[in-house]
Formats: C-alpha cells, sequence, structure tokens
C-alpha cells in the first residue's frame, strides 16, 4: 500500500510500551513525525508512551518508521525495553476526550499547581504553604506539562530556590512549552529569558506566556546557550537530558552569574556522577538532589 493511499481520515491513537530510559527519544520521534501531543504513562518499567495523530497523517508509515527508529536505539546499545507497538482509529468525540483525560492539574511541590486551561481551577486549592500558584499550560507537542518526574523536580527545586532567595533574573534553557519560565514568573521573579531552537516550542511558550498574563515578564527567543547574547542569569533552569547537560556545562556555566544556582533537570540516577564531573570544573557544587522515578533533578550553586 503506498503511503498516500494509508493516510487516515480518522483520528488515531498510537500506544507504545518502553524502558523508562527510551520514554523520551520516543516521545521526541512521535513529536516530529507529526503527534498533536503525547503523554508518558506510568511510573515503573515498562512505560507507556501514548501519541495522539489527526485525520491526514499515516498510521502505518508512523507504525514502520517506529520500528526502525526503535531498531536504531537498539543498535546503539539503547535499552528500549518491549517496544510494543498498538494503533487504534478513534471518533473524533473519542480522540478529544482521550486527549483530554491524560491532563489533570498536578499539585507541585508546596504551592504550584500545573493544569490545563479546561481545569484552572476559579479558587485554587490550599498547598502546604497556602493558596497554590497556578501554572496553566496548554498540552501541545512541546515537552512540558507538569506530569513527568523531570519537570516536577524541576518545579520543586525552583520554588525552594526563590524560597531561600530573592532572583531577579531567570533563565531557561530548553523552554519547551514553557511551564518552568512561566512558573518563575509567577513566583515572583520580574525577569525571565527562555530559549528553545524548536519554532514550534517557541510559539507554544509564547502563547502560554499570555495565557498566564507574563508575557510582560517571560521573553522567548530561539537559540541555544552556546550563543545567547544576554545578561548572565542567577538562576539557571536547563531541564534537558544528561548527555545535553555534559556537552552544555560550558555554555551554561558562562550564562550563570557568580554567585548563582543552576537547577539541571532531565537526567537518569545513574548519570549523575557525569553531570557533576562535567559541572564542578565550572566552580558549581551540589546543594540539593531530588529523585524520582528513576530520574533526577540536581540544584547546583557557584559562590563568588
Amino acid at each position: 500500500m503506498s503511503d498516500e493511499r494509508s493516510v487516515s481520515s480518522d483520528y488515531w491513537a498510537l500506544r507504545v510500551s518502553l524502558g523508562p530510559e527510551a520514554a523520551d527519544a520516543v516521545t521526541n520521534f512521535l513529536c516530529e513525525a507529526g503527534a498533536a501531543g503525547v503523554v508518558e504513562e506510568g511510573d515503573g518499567a515498562p512505560v507507556v508512551v501514548r501519541a495522539f495523530f489527526p485525520p491526514g497523517s499515516d498510521p502505518d508509515a508512523t507504525r514502520r518508521r517506529l520500528a526502525e527508529y526503535l531498531n536504531a536505539l537498539r543498535e546503539l546499545a539503547q535499552p528500549v525495553g518491549p517496544a510494543t507497538v498498538d494503533v487504534t482509529r478513534v471518533a473524533e468525540e473519542a480522540w478529544a476526550d482521550a486527549w483530554r483525560a491524560h491532563f489533570r492539574p498536578v499539585p507541585v511541590g508546596r504551592g504550584l499547581l500545573v493544569c490545563p486551561p479546561w481545569e484552572a481551577p476559579s479558587t485554587p486549592a490550599n498547598g502546604p504553604g497556602g493558596p497554590r500558584t497556578v501554572v496553566v499550560i496548554e498540552p501541545g507537542r512541546a515537552f512540558g506539562t507538569g506530569g513527568h518526574a523531570t519537570t516536577q523536580g524541576c518545579l520543586e527545586l525552583l520554588e525552594r530556590a526563590l524560597e531561600a532567595s530573592p532572583v531577579g533574573r531567570v533563565l531557561d534553557v530548553g523552554t519547551g512549552s514553557g511551564v518552568l519560565a512561566i512558573a518563575a514568573a509567577r513566583l515572583g521573579v520580574r525577569w525571565v529569558d527562555a530559549l528553545d531552537l524548536d519554532p514550534e516550542a517557541v510559539a507554544a511558550a509564547v502563547a502560554n506566556a499570555a495565557r498566564n498574563d507574563v508575557a510582560d515578564r517571560v521573553h522567548v527567543v530561539r537559540g541555544a546557550p552556546e550563543t545567547w547574547p544576554g545578561v548572565p542569569a542567577e538562576l539557571v533552569l536547563a531541564n534537558l537530558l544528561g548527555p545535553a547537560l555534559v556537552t552544555l556545562a560550558a555554555p551554561l556555566a558562562r550564562c550563570c552569574a557568580t554567585p548563582g544556582r543552576l537547577i539541571a533537570g532531565g537526567l537518569l540516577v545513574h548519570e549523575v556522577p557525569g553531570v557533576m564531573a562535567a559541572y564542578i570544573p565550572e566552580g558549581f557544587r551540589l546543594v540539593e538532589r531530588i529523585e524520582r522515578e528513576g530520574w533526577a533533578t540536581l540544584l547546583l550553586a557557584r559562590d563568588g
């Protein structure tokens, strides 16, 4: 069957069961393959990645390309787990309901609540620190809806870092949906720069900043830390992946003021020693570490 004849006139969903180490890579692949949104389910091994596709996309070709991508990961000795793939066609109404069902308000830390627009509360519930600060994120193809362990770890450390010491300027590298940058602004930071190389992420972050009434304080641009010309920030947020954190240690250090702090997320627990080995020569020390579902998030500090 040709690709043209296999294009679906229906809404459909793809489900793949994976080892947790491969989940982020497969999520990125499915977004690039045209998914309207991707969610990760489960907190153990395996995890389930579910992608939602609109009409006009090709389930057969997408499944075939995903199988090839999983084989390529295996050849690179990446643990992909069972890698079982299922494709299901669904009615438009059921597709919308299934898509929305995956996004509920997520309380994070002492005082944050991340939620989709249709679940934004008129009166936020109280957390341990009082009424929760609401961050509204439209789920889409940009990473970061508050449900992933790495996003939650970064939000928790961001909240605690801002409670410990006021911050005037934050830089969010690889902003995705903008959730971390927006949370920083909602928690009182007056100037937040946000960078991403993906133009769709930039557009999503800009829209989400406006949705949260912080567009005047969150400045989103397409760019990378290696070429960022801005003023070093007192707090740098980098929710990336372990290898990227190692590669970008020197550029991220240049983006961070002295004294300053850096929150590093997106690394697996076993990657912590390698990441620390890259940042200690840049003058950073480990202040705090959060582990959740096999992922680690680090708060680093560089003293003056």
